[in-house]
């Protein structure tokens, strides 16, 4: 079938593949460097105590068949191995069939440990990355040109996240529709960036502007993106543009690179890159599979496709198990203060008035008023976004925060090197540990220049009451 290629994106589906394959390979380092104190045998939320109550067919995944850590641990570092593998462009030195194969192990490995995760992978971006890669599945190797299913199927993704994300918007805080949520954004954020600050201080026309842009961006440019070239190129050049601002002014993980990968599938580079003899056309077995994977994705983009339109869109929602077709939608709602939780501990085996408490510093997210936030993404600091979210409500924190604080308490090294900064050694931990609410700000200019400081924070209450081992929580 003539149709059923499209020899001009040689390259782009190249750059896409191991742009692709960099985001899985961070997706799994992250895993397997955090697991054991997040879902570990021993961790906040144990992975066996969650298969014993949630059947496979809700959440399949390897880890329902057996589950250990280092099980977990082989699956992450064998999800990296394929990641750089493929990085290394190892799918374009096997048959059609094996590059197939081989971009579905990390597919299933990640979905595996998604599925898992509890709310330590709710994120939006878990299933946009699944989404993603069960696509690149059938999306071919150097045996043949890109099929022009899937690169529409690929630019139908792109269209539910950009457009999603907008509509979210504009029917959720009022503040997106007078143009003044970036009066606030910068400074609530989950996890400012190095540049979080400086963005916060611009002048506030320019933050009307900035949103301004967002809404074109996200509501008028992601409909070019299934008009003809040239015009489908500008949009996705449009929307990279508008990612990498989001990225120099945050901490988003991989969301922003991964809309970036998918903007790149779009972009009409001439057919450079193809091979310089003509090569012969696909199987008839790959195009069956690839219509057949088309219509079944076709049919299930029912739900997300009514969920854009309805007035009770949700985003970041899977309706299937398998996270083959979602919605999506960041911030409907932006706060307008900045609360963090801060933990204390101390040694003193009876709390006093004059007690010594001492500030347990995370890796990410804002503890000390005088340290400058660091640039994360698109690595996820998943126990550091997860405060952010306890600092909004306590309701966030209640399946987890109580086994965090027993793990403090017990010295628990896999916890602690979740931490940036730990004021007690894992053999001597504190006999206490509280937890006490502040507001924070960003300092003016004058203010950074008299004190050195970047926050300014304000105690608001008692997050947690001095707690001990073995008393009640």
């Amino acid at each position: 079938m003539e149709w059923f290629t499209a020899d001009q994106y040689w390259l782009s589906r190249l750059v896409f593949q191991r742009a692709l394959a960099a985001v899985y390979l961070v997706a799994f380092l992250g895993a397997a460097l955090q697991f054991r104190a997040l879902i570990g045998e021993r961790g906040m939320l144990p992975v066996p105590r969650y298969v014993e109550r949630v059947p496979f067919r809700k959440a399949p995944s390897l880890f329902q068949l057996h589950y250990s850590d280092r099980f977990f641990a082989l699956v992450a570092w064998t999800g990296c191995a394929c990641a750089l593998a493929l990085l290394a462009g190892a799918g374009d030195l096997l048959p059609l069939w094996g590059g197939m194969l081989l971009w579905a192990v990390p597919w299933i490995l990640y979905l595996s440990i998604v599925n898992v995760g509890q709310t330590w992978y709710g994120f939006g971006w878990e299933s946009l990355l699944l989404e993603v890669g069960f696509l690149a599945v059938f999306l071919g190797n150097d045996e043949t040109a890109p099929p022009v299913l899937v690169l529409l199927l690929l630019r139908w993704v792109l269209f539910r996240v950009e457009f999603g994300a907008g509509l979210i918007k504009m029917r959720g805080d009022a503040c997106w529709r007078e143009l003044t949520c970036l009066y606030f954004h910068h400074e609530t954020q989950p996890m400012p960036g190095p540049l979080s600050r400086f963005f916060h201080h611009l002048p506030r026309p320019v933050h009307r502007m900035e949103v301004a842009a967002n809404h074109f961006t996200q509501l008028v440019v992601p409909v070019l993106l299934f008009t003809p070239q040239p015009i489908a190129t500008a949009a996705a050049c449009l929307m990279i543009a508008t990612q990498l601002w989001l990225v120099l002014s945050g901490n988003f993980a991989w969301l922003n690179w991964m809309t970036i990968v998918l903007a790149v599938s779009v972009v009409d580079f001439g057919g450079a890159g193809a091979p310089s003899q003509p090569v012969a056309g696909p199987p008839l077995w790959y195009e069956v599979v690839v219509i057949a994977v088309a219509a079944l994705l076709l049919g299930l983009s029912y739900r997300p496709a009514r969920n854009l339109f309805s007035r009770r869109q949700i985003m970041n929602f899977s309706f299937d198990p398998l996270h083959l077709v979602n919605t999506y939608g960041a911030f409907g709602s932006v706060n307008r203060v900045r609360q963090e939780v801060v933990i204390e501990g101390t040694a003193d085996t009876r709390p006093r008035q004059d007690s010594e408490w001492r500030e347990y510093e995370f890796k990410g997210k804002p503890g000390d008023v005088r340290r400058r936030p660091r640039q994360f993404a698109p690595y996820h600091l998943r126990l550091d976004w997860m405060m952010w979210f306890a600092g909004l409500s306590p309701a966030y924190a209640r399946p987890w925060f109580g086994p965090l604080v027993e793990r403090l308490l017990d010295g628990d090294r896999d916890t602690l090197r979740l931490l940036r900064h730990v004021p007690f050694p894992p053999d001597a931990p504190p006999a206490y540990i509280r937890a006490r609410l502040y507001r924070y700000r960003y300092t003016t200019r004058r203010e950074r220049r008299e004190t050195g400081a970047f926050w300014e924070r304000t105690y608001v209450r008692e997050f947690l009451p001095p707690t001990r081992v073995d008393a009640p929580r």
